[in-house]
């Protein structure tokens, strides 16, 4: 039997990948770097989300985060035993056990700085003659609190630490109590020292104090929850005399001494303060932690609460509202985000697509002949499909595990849909490109040329289409603006699509400069020109591609790199503002004010160039004639020195004004001149008014109206001449300078008197940068930038990619007719002129006039400014057009494209004519 011999058939994949391994190679790059970009956005977001909401809950006072439990002591119908056993140490741990095996996820509990124990709600006064009074009218009162666990908290200073050495009682004598090494110091407390407490249905209580701590850590959920605990306070009865304080203190007792509180005045109750702990927290938790806390507050939460703590149990807690901060927040800045990620992601998806397209163009011959020879659609895309998964797929998982290494942290289903994605793009470019061409017989020796070639219908409905939508973002963006807290895709492609019209119209009308340009070359004696201008006349029409990456890529750079911009100027803005200048020199809350020690001090001090002394008086009332009374009241009144004053708010241009403005003539005789905000010069009308204030009675005129001035970086102010105040000392020093050094301006202030206040412009500026949110979204526009620009470089890459083996042979057949190797780089650089020039300054227009119709919707304070109310000093932070982050980029594309022609022009002088020009090649 004769044996049939089955011809070998190479596989399609492996001798395509074996024929270009630098082409297969270099798409795996692209895709990896793609795909790393697509896993690693969505999981840096929500790493920088995850973290802000850490931070907001760590960084909010102990008293808004912590979870409070609270109820009342046993009632009378119990027996006084009954009651005393339910307020030992034993029956709270207990109940504190089972409180946080209730708590439900996400809510996890900080043992470490949770606290539980028995405190009595009413401050009780103690008239013990040797503690201390400020007054000597009201004697000192004491809250007292039976809180677990004092030794894992505190370090003794003196003594020992307080113990119940018998079963204590409510009727109990004596008990041993602690306090804080500060209540020690205020109330002068000693060890061994008895304080003698009220009682309710008994004699005095007598606290003997056996122990003075320190807080290990005084600024924890332990401590600061109730801060009296740890710091004394200087109070004023309701309704008295505010001059009038007693001191209010704690008693620290220890556990088992807890029923003893039900005989004494003061009103017990329990209390369990679970901490929350953040550390495991993510973004996601942030929803569903807010509907366990409104269950806890009033829902089937609390009812398991109180099957732990008792049926009288209430809960009160404030971190609803932190996690509320923490949502508006978010809610501003993620649409803002968005804009970045939609321009990255269509740069992205053009540059892949430029490279399927380049591949295609390469393969146009190998695939026309596999089409004349029978070769169906389906089965070449397949084909061209499978080689192109063979690279991509790998390349993008690896992509996606290194964006995993860099953020270790995140979701993984978003990562792996945007690295899902971007291998499905990567592998249907080129199939898609191929089908397209070859979906006709191909008539070869026709002209594609971008100067010949007319947009077909279907391109002119597509283009109309992406108009009506560009325009419809626009709008949307401009009258909703992208804080209504969801991510609109529509809206947040509004710069893409911007930038994506102005492209395809500059595709359009880019034949038309060519063709004049042409013309006027032709009458030229040089040959280099118009054969340049004719060869970018010639280029394929699909050559548009390029251009379009290029512009819609500086747009996206442009709008990122003026984002930052705009951040960065709304934090100066809002720091000039809160300082009034470079430094700000603040007397004591308590002198008169500051030492002429210190006014010389910063006078000498390192780097100050200049100081305006100030004088305030707050609350002066105005008169108010026939107005409503509820428009009389205070502003504040500045005395300033008219010569610096007039020159800081010159250098600052807050209100600037001239001297003589302010200066009172003739020894101040008569009304003083005042600078005097909107609504005071209202009030105030332009006759002289009389008006009284600390600082001495004045008769004064306005003579200027400023909506705001250095002194006073919000609300209504009088400014005067302090020469003609009677009572006028220096309060504030408003420093400028150009470099001003904090310490070294410390020091000098400190040596000359206690408690003055330094604060500095640039430690304002650098407290705005407080959320993790903010550093994270700064960090995703910054790399925007980056990106932007390294695909604009790609797509240049990729055009010159396109045509070199052209340009290579172009050069070798015209050195055979004569040409010199320096017209050879001229006739390149020209030739790349037409492309680079029209895109580099197109996307710089494009870009500016894509901020400009965009600024009216975007704000960007919170994304600048910290969410601390003491901060929120800036009406607005509007988005403007930075020249830097339009020229830079712009001006980077035309020297790449120079840069690439010139070292294009040198390799092929190197190869020589030989190696390009051989018998028969139709290229």
């Amino acid at each position: 039997m004769r044996s049939r011999t089955v011809a070998a058939v190479a596989p399609w994949v492996r001798t395509r990948l074996r024929t270009a391994p630098g082409t297969a190679c270099a798409l795996a790059l692209l895709v990896a770097l793609t795909a790393f970009l697509a896993a690693l956005f969505p999981r840096g977001v929500e790493a920088y989300e995850t973290a802000g909401l850490r931070h907001d809950i760590r960084s909010a006072a102990a008293r808004s985060s912590v979870l409070e439990v609270t109820g009342p002591p046993p009632g009378l119908e119990k027996p006084q035993a009954a009651r005393e056993k339910q307020m030992r140490a034993d029956s709270l741990t207990s109940s504190y056990r089972g409180i946080l095996e209730r708590l439900p996820e996400p809510v996890r509990a900080d043992t470490a700085e949770s606290s539980y124990g028995v405190r009595t709600t009413v401050a009780v006064a103690v008239d013990d003659p040797w503690l201390a009074r400020p007054t000597r009218a009201l004697p000192p009162k004491f809250r007292m609190a039976a809180q677990a666990e004092l030794d894992r908290h505190a370090t003794l200073r003196a003594g020992r630490l307080p113990v119940a050495r018998e079963a204590v009682t409510s009727q109990t004598a004596q008990v041993e109590a602690a306090v804080t090494a500060q209540t020690a110091e205020s109330l002068r407390i000693k060890v061994g020292s008895v304080l003698h407490v009220p009682g309710q249905t008994r004699g005095p209580l007598a606290v003997r104090i056996t122990g003075i701590v320190e807080p290990l850590r005084p600024h924890g959920g332990y401590w600061s929850t109730e801060p009296l605990l740890r710091t004394p306070a200087l109070e004023a009865e309701p309704g008295g005399d505010p001059l009038e304080r007693y001191w209010l203190a704690a008693l620290l007792l220890p556990p088992d001494a807890a029923p003893v509180l039900l005989g004494v005045k003061g009103e017990p109750e329990y209390y369990w303060r679970i901490a929350p702990d953040p550390g495991r927290l993510t973004a996601s938790d942030a929803d569903p932690l807010k509907d366990r806390i409104a269950s806890l507050s009033g829902g089937p939460g609390l009812l398991s609460l109180r099957a732990a703590a008792g049926t009288n149990a209430a809960f009160r807690t404030d971190l609803e509202t932190v996690l509320g901060s923490y949502a508006s927040m978010r809610s501003a800045i993620t649409p803002v985000v968005a804009v970045a990620a939609f321009g990255i992601g269509a740069v992205a998806a053009v540059v892949l697509a430029m490279a399927g397209g380049l591949v295609a163009a390469r393969r146009r011959a190998e695939l026309g002949l596999l089409r004349s020879r029978g070769g169906s659609l389906r089965g070449i895309g397949g084909r061209l499909f499978a080689e192109t998964a063979v690279v991509a797929v790998p390349a993008s998982a690896l992509g996606l595990l290194a964006a995993r290494l860099a953020v270790p942290d995140g979701r993984l289903l978003p990562s792996l849909a945007g690295a899902a994605a971007v291998a499905l793009l990567a592998c249907a470019a080129l199939p898609v490109r191929a089908v397209v061409l070859h979906r006709r017989p191909q008539a070869y020796g026709g002209r594609d040329d971008l100067v010949e070639s007319r947009p077909s219908r279907r391109r002119t409905v597509a283009e109309l289409t992406l108009l009506v939508l560009a325009v419809g973002a626009v709008t949307a963006l401009r009258r909703r603006g992208t804080g209504s807290g969801s991510t609109d895709f529509l809206v947040s492609s509004a710069p893409v699509l911007v930038g994506l019209i102005a492209a395809l119209l500059l595709v359009r009308l880019h034949p038309l400069p060519l063709r004049w340009a042409s013309r006027a070359a032709g009458r030229l004696r040089g040959a280099v020109g118009f054969l340049s201008l004719a060869r970018a006349g010639r280029s394929s029409a699909t050559g548009a591609l390029p251009l379009l990456a290029v512009l819609v890529a500086l747009t996206t750079a442009s709008f990122g790199g003026s984002v930052l911009a705009g951040v960065s100027d709304a934090r100066e803005r809002a720091a000039l503002l809160t300082t009034g200048a470079d430094a700000r020199v603040t007397a004591p809350a308590t002198s008169l004010g500051l030492p002429a020690g210190a006014i010389e001090a910063v006078h000498g001090a390192e780097g100050v160039r200049e100081v305006a002394p100030v004088h305030f008086a707050d609350r002066v009332s105005l008169p108010n004639g026939d107005r409503d009374p509820a428009e009389a009241k205070g502003v504040r009144l500045v005395g300033v020195d008219p010569g610096s004053y007039a020159r800081l708010t010159e250098r600052t241009g807050l209100g600037a004004l001239r001297a003589g403005e302010l200066a009172c003539a003739k020894r101040c005789a008569g009304p003083l001149p005042v600078v005097a905000s909107l609504a005071v010069a209202a009030r105030l009308g332009s006759g002289p008014r009389r008006i009284e204030s600390p600082a001495g009675d004045v008769t004064v005129r306005v003579v200027a109206v400023r909506d705001i001035t250095p002194a006073v970086p919000s609300g209504d102010f009088l400014l005067v001449d302090s020469a003609g105040l009677s009572r006028a000392p220096t309060t504030e020093l408003l420093v400028t300078g150009s470099s001003v050094d904090g310490a070294r301006l410390r020091a000098a202030v400190d040596a000359a008197g206690k408690d003055i206040a330094v604060t500095l412009r640039t430690e304002v500026r650098a407290a705005f940068v407080d959320s993790p949110m903010q550093e994270g979204a700064e960090r995703i526009y910054g790399a925007a930038i980056a990106a932007g620009a390294g695909y604009a470089v790609l797509a240049l890459l990729l055009s010159v990619l396109g045509t070199a083996p052209e340009r290579a042979t172009l050069l070798a057949r015209l050195r055979t007719m004569g040409l010199t190797t320096r017209q050879g780089r001229q006739l390149l650089g020209l030739e790349a002129l037409p492309q680079a020039l029209p895109a580099a300054v197109g996307g710089a227009l494009v870009g500016w006039a894509t901020i400009v119709l965009l600024a009216p919707g975007i704000d960007l304070v919170r994304l600048a400014l910290a969410a601390a109310p003491g901060f929120a000093v800036v009406d607005g932070a509007p988005l403007r057009a930075d020249p830097w982050s339009l020229g830079l980029p712009a001006a980077g594309v035309i020297v790449l494209a120079g840069a690439v022609a010139a070292a294009q022009a040198w390799w092929a002088g190197r190869r020589g004519s030989v190696h390009e020009l051989k018998a028969g090649d139709a290229r």
